[in-house]
Formats: structure tokens, sequence, C-alpha cells
């Protein structure tokens, strides 16, 4: 039986994003709190629903920043994976949130589409431009470092959306000023909703399938086990799983019967070396833990291995 080489799965080979985190929730308060208050004298939806979409960014942005630093906490002998989870279960956290603010949107977009209000455009412009310029502020802010992980990319996406958001803003303040029709702060609001609930789904799809353990998208394990089973005195494998227990960190576990002389003669040291080495090279799992089984041994298996 063997595993992989020693790993170290706490915080300090991680990438330090509270910085970006920080510096970007302190700016999407400031905004939240502009646009609100342009919301309540305008009597725009599409600047209340832009607001209502910065308070979750402010809900998410602060969950991602707790994750962030809860990633970076060492492994322990209860937690062997350290906290390195906490960027996926922040990110679900802000895209159900997100998920219900979309919703509501669409709800009211539609109603106010029926029965629109009056809105005061002027206001409504000028608060715009200050929802964009933060929003853009934000998106600088995060641009270096929204590849890096699930958590990351979920606060990228939050802040683009807002920037889309507060564009459509402008544009219906635009047309109710030029053209009078107040259906457009509702066609707005109605365009933000349309634009948060797709992009939310796939984001909430991606953490669910690493919360459930799926298998790491790009990985063919039928790949794997070929590649396994062309190896010299291997018989068979089972017990093949793989799953991400973070961006960037998948590992990978397998049963491999070879022959029982193996156990003998010294083989299974430099069998393992090359299976692991060729799982790293050709499919980039680095972290893979691999069991050397004699073909009797198949009598002892419980009967849910497969």
């Amino acid at each position: 039986m063997g595993d992989g080489h020693a790993h170290q799965h706490g915080g300090p080979g991680l990438a330090d994003h509270r910085g970006r985190l920080a510096a970007v929730l302190g700016v999407t308060v400031a905004v939240l709190v502009v646009e609100v208050i342009g919301a309540l004298i305008s009597g725009s939806l599409a600047l209340l629903a832009d607001a209502g979409h910065m308070l979750t960014d402010v809900a998410g942005l602060t969950l991602g920043l707790i994750a962030a630093v809860l990633a970076r906490r060492p492994a322990t002998a209860a937690r062997t994976w350290g906290y390195r989870r906490a960027e996926v279960l922040g990110a679900a956290a802000q895209a159900a949130v997100l998920l219900a603010v979309g919703i509501f949107v669409l709800v009211e977009g539609v109603r106010r589409l029926l029965e629109p209000p009056e809105v005061t455009s002027g206001v409504m412009l000028v608060f715009g431009v200050v929802g964009l310029v933060g929003n853009l502020i934000g998106l600088a802010i995060l641009a270096g470092g929204r590849g890096d992980n699930l958590n990351m990319r979920a606060a990228f996406l939050e802040v683009a959306n807002d920037a889309l958001g507060s564009v459509a803003v402008l544009l219906a303040a635009a047309v109710i000023a030029t053209t009078g029709w107040l259906r457009a702060d509702a066609v707005a609001s109605l365009l933000i909703g349309v634009l948060i609930i797709p992009r939310t789904l796939r984001m909430l799809r991606e953490t669910v399938d690493v919360l459930l353990e799926s298998t790491p998208k790009g990985l063919d394990l039928e790949e794997v086990r070929g590649r396994i089973l062309r190896l010299e005195h291997v018989h068979d494998v089972h017990d093949l799983h793989a799953s991400l227990v973070a961006t960037g960190l998948p590992v990978l576990t397998a049963h491999v019967v070879v022959d029982e002389s193996c156990f003998h003669d010294g083989h299974l040291g430099p069998m393992l070396d090359e299976l692991q080495a060729s799982i790293a090279t050709d499919f980039d799992v680095t972290h893979s833990t691999i069991q050397f089984e004699a073909a009797e041994h198949a009598g002892h298996e419980h009967e849910t291995h497969a």
C-alpha cells in the first residue's frame, strides 16, 4: 500500500486575497449606502435592485473574507485538510443569496412593468454613475486574483454583475429623461435580474459539484483506469475515486491489484513512483493515494467497494 508525498494542506502555500477582499468590501459598503439613498430619493426600482445586489455583495464579500481567513489556517489532526473547503462554502452561500435577490428583482420588475411609478431620472442618473465607478474600482482590485479559486471567482462575478446593473440603471435614466417612458426603470431591473440568475446558477452548480465530491471537470477516470492497467504486473483497478477538496486541489484514490510476487521482490516502490508520476503529469493530479493489493485480497473487500 502506498500514498503520495507529504503535503501541506493549510494556509502558507495559498494565495493571500484577504487584502483585496477587504478593500472591495469597503468600496461596496460605501456604494451601497449611496445607492440606497439615491433609490429612496428617485423612486427607482432599478437603482434599488442594484442596491439590493450591493447588499448581497456586502454579505457575500464578508463571507468570502471570512473564508479567505479560514482557508489559511493550518491542517490539524481534527481537520486534516485545514479549512480549504471554506472557500467553497463561501461561494455557495454567495450564490444562494444572489439567486434569491435575482428572483425578487424579476418579480418586482414585472409588477412595476404593469404599473410603473414615478421616477426621478436626474437623481437616478447621478447615483447610477456613483455605483458604476464603485463597481469598476472593485473589479480592478479583484481582477488579479479572480482565477485563483471559487471564492474569488464568486466575488468577482458579483461585482461584475453589479457593474452591468449600474450600466442598466444609467441607460434607464437616460431613456426616462429623454422620452419620459417610465417603464424603462422596470425593464432595467428585469435586465439586472436576467444578468444575475444564469451566472449565479452556474456558480451554484460548481460549488455543489465540489460539495458532492463529483469527479473534477476534465478528468476522465476511464483514461486514468486505462493508464494504471497498462502498468506491468497490474491485473485490476477498483475503488477509483477523484474529487476536489477545493479549487486547485484535486485528489485521487485507487485500489490496484498486482502480482503476489510484487510484495516480495521490491516492485511496489518503483511502481508507486511511476504510477503517481504518471497521474500527476498526464492528469494534473498531484495528490494521489494508491493501495496495492494481491488478487486473493478481493475476497476480503467490503461489498460496497467497486
